[in-house]
């Protein structure tokens, strides 16, 4: 039966491989055809593609995208290891919950973008202030998934667990912290692509160097070659970063079933 199921599962991922390939091909040949037909200046791929070559020969595109990267995994990762413990202590104590709650809640309700100005004011026009609010969204998504994860935890679970002899630290090593994993998973990658849209609109207010950044300049000149080269160096390089996340969480959440 689990043979059957494997093949099957393979035989789905094949096909959604053929998928996602024929609407990449769609999405660029709909592009073409607007960039051919020049609606409101569109580049077309080519020129885009040509544009992208040039910054990368002349070590712009390079140099933005590294500078991105290290805020983002600087905020995603003080995020997430933040929000992890936060969510378990509200998820698990009742103190904690109360304690904490009002707090994220209120919090989750301002948009991080909002908090930009107050970084600046507070924290300089540096590296801090970005971090800061990267840091910020990201632990945001992720506390509330992981709380969630650890309110959902089948209560059948834990009773067997006590039944047979675990105590509270065991419990929760054995069964909630596994139980948790996917809905933790699940928001560490809401969390990153929360962590970038942050970091591109931290860009366009006070940076020197940055795929954000790029983009502001390039809006000045009316640079949409630039702008698009930009765009899709920070979708390629987030969607590399999500199939990394999704990769770690067919591992480490592979006893669970799925479709």
């Amino acid at each position: 039966m689990s043979t059957t199921l494997t093949a099957v599962q393979q035989d789905q991922r094949r096909q959604m491989r053929w998928f996602n390939l024929a609407a990449v091909l769609l999405a660029l040949g709909l592009w073409a055809l607007l960039g051919w037909l020049k609606l409101a200046g569109l580049p077309g791929p080519q020129e885009v593609l040509v544009r992208a070559w040039q910054m990368l020969g002349d070590g712009t595109l390079a140099h933005d995208a590294l500078a991105s990267m290290r805020r983002v995994l600087l905020g995603f990762a003080l995020g997430t290891a933040l929000a992890i413990p936060v969510g378990f202590l509200m998820g698990w104590y009742t103190w904690a919950r109360g304690l904490f709650e009002p707090y994220v809640q209120f919090f989750r309700t301002i948009p991080p973008l909002a908090m930009i100005p107050l970084a600046i004011v507070f924290l300089g026009i540096g590296e801090v202030p970005k971090v800061f609010v990267i840091t910020l969204a990201s632990f945001l998504v992720c506390v509330i998934a992981t709380f969630q994860g650890v309110i959902n935890v089948d209560r059948v679970l834990i009773n067997a667990a006590r039944v047979l002899g675990a105590g509270d630290a065991q419990v929760f090593r054995r069964v909630v912290v596994p139980a948790s994993m996917p809905y933790i998973l699940v928001g560490m990658r809401t969390a990153l692509g929360a962590a970038w849209s942050t970091l591109v609109a931290a860009e366009l207010i006070a940076a020197q160097e940055g795929l954000g950044h790029r983009m502001q300049l390039a809006q000045v000149y009316y640079d949409l070659s630039t702008i698009f080269a930009a765009l899709i160096t920070i979708g390629v390089i987030g969607l590399v970063m999500d199939r990394m996340l999704l990769w770690a969480d067919e591992r480490l959440t592979s006893w669970q079933e799925r479709r």
